[in-house]
């Protein structure tokens, strides 16, 4: 069950953060949309209603969280980046995939990914070392992160959710 959980493994960022790990986890944010589209590529309907694994969610609810929880990521780094450490407001992700708009066709959610990671990565591009020390404060963690570890984090988010698609398709044979 852990390797269907996490195909490509837990977030497990090297300390210290160097820019080198930044600019490549940049680089793979602004890749997540190609590679999201080509997952998903060809898929029909009731592959996309395909639990990814046991009690897990379906591959368009898959495609629609990245959408929902990367919307929020971008909002945290803005708000990290006027605000001295903010607190930001968690949400219930499983209950989001529950909404009616989970069912939506995932060109929807296939669409906002790159658009929003066009503009993230635009803002991402010119941040300053500075500007990936700030940091927001997460409740439900009781911790606050700074950005740096943040980009890294949503980074392994976009290509562990890819993942999960691809690894079902080749069990499946799809």
């Amino acid at each position: 069950m852990d390797d269907l959980r996490f195909p490509i493994g837990q977030y497990a960022p090297q300390d210290p953060i160097t820019p080198h790990d930044i600019s490549q986890w940049i680089d793979g944010i602004a890749a997540l949309p190609g590679q999201l589209s080509e997952a998903v590529r060809g898929l029909d309907d009731a592959q996309l209603d395909t639990p990814y694994r046991p009690e897990g969610w379906t591959l368009r609810q898959v495609v629609h969280h990245i959408a929902d929880s990367h919307m929020n990521a971008y909002i945290r780094f803005k708000l990290s980046l006027t605000e001295a450490t903010p607190e930001i407001r968690p949400y219930f992700e499983d209950r989001w995939a529950e909404l009616p708009d989970s069912h939506a066709p995932v060109s929807f959610s296939l669409d906002l990914t790159r658009v929003l990671h066009a503009r993230w990565v635009y803002l991402l591009r010119v941040m300053t070392p500075d500007d990936f020390s700030r940091r927001y404060y997460h409740p439900e963690h009781q911790q606050s992160f700074p950005l740096d570890y943040v980009a890294g984090m949503y980074c392994w988010h976009g290509a562990h959710h890819v993942a999960h698609i691809t690894t079902l398709r080749t069990r499946k044979a799809w």
